[in-house]
């Protein structure tokens, strides 16, 4: 069974919340690295025979066109992650849909084609937020990977597995990330922290366990996990873990799971040819 990997296409300092020397005003001065490790990401990929969605920040496309062209001609699918990393539930209905149309416009003007997929920074569209779904099919998406049966960023009553979401703009796909119970809860093992703090060989004894019940599953990473000299950032505790726990080696417990598993791209795995084409 083909399950798929996800990848949000952002800055090291990408980092919701978070204000100072990486706030938003200061984006422009700071070093880029988003190419440099989406390339490394491209060659493991290659190297693993695996191929994903690219869920990609307008805000990188505009500045960094040609990586759109080089992750298609890779074979990769392109979604969107919305433009300015700006989390779904901190918007009103109208900014949302502005960010969509501006972030897919940046990809288009990359190159990227009819844009189907997104992903909403930080898993934003929660309860806080789910009126996002109905503006995300107005405007012509077909799938979804935003909602994330987790405590704190989204609710552990949401589905594990694929499914369709009926909203007044018509049917989406919502497929979300791989979690697993742990110790009660539900535990983030499809990516972040979660992923790289558990062992590969778990990792895909839960893939498998879930492909033999015919579900496909959906893992998620980022560019500047694989940075081989991340910069280091001041950051509130929480984030700090997030976003540096057990960074050392992550690479190459990667390369076990994407060699453990197949992979595609999450619109050919929900059967929209079109979209992977």
């Amino acid at each position: 069974m083909q399950n798929c990997l996800t990848v949000d296409v952002e800055e090291w300092f990408h980092i919701c919340g978070v204000g100072g020397p990486i706030g938003a005003e200061r984006w422009g001065e700071l070093p880029s690295r988003v190419v440099e490790n989406t390339r490394q990401l491209l060659e493991l990929l290659d190297d693993c025979g695996a191929r994903a969605t690219f869920f990609m920040l307008g805000w990188v496309a505009d500045r960094h066109p040609r990586l759109v062209a080089e992750i298609l001609a890779a074979g990769h699918e392109i979604g969107s992650h919305g433009y300015s990393h700006t989390p779904v539930y901190e918007l009103t209905p109208e900014a949302f849909a502005a960010e969509l149309d501006q972030s897919v416009a940046a990809l288009r003007a990359a190159g990227a084609g009819p844009v189907h997929g997104f992903r909403a920074p930080q898993w934003s569209i929660n309860d806080r937020s789910l009126w996002a779904l109905d503006v995300l099919a107005r405007r012509g998406f077909r799938f979804d990977s935003s909602l994330a049966p987790l405590r704190v960023i989204g609710n552990p009553s949401y589905p594990w597995e694929p499914h369709t979401r009926r909203t007044a703009g018509g049917e989406l796909i919502e497929f979300p990330p791989m979690v697993e119970r742990r110790c009660g809860q539900s535990f983030p093992i499809g990516g972040g922290w979660g992923l790289r703090m558990t062992a590969p060989s778990r990792v895909l004894a839960s893939i498998e366990a879930r492909n033999r019940r015919g579900t496909p599953v959906a893992l998620f990473v980022h560019p500047w996990e694989l940075d081989p000299d991340p910069p280091r950032v001041r950051l509130p505790w929480t984030k700090r873990f997030v976003h540096y726990f057990r960074l050392e080696g992550f690479r190459s417990r990667l390369e076990l799971v994407l060699r453990g598993a197949r992979f595609a791209p999450m619109g050919e795995v929900l059967g929209l040819k079109s979209v992977a084409a």
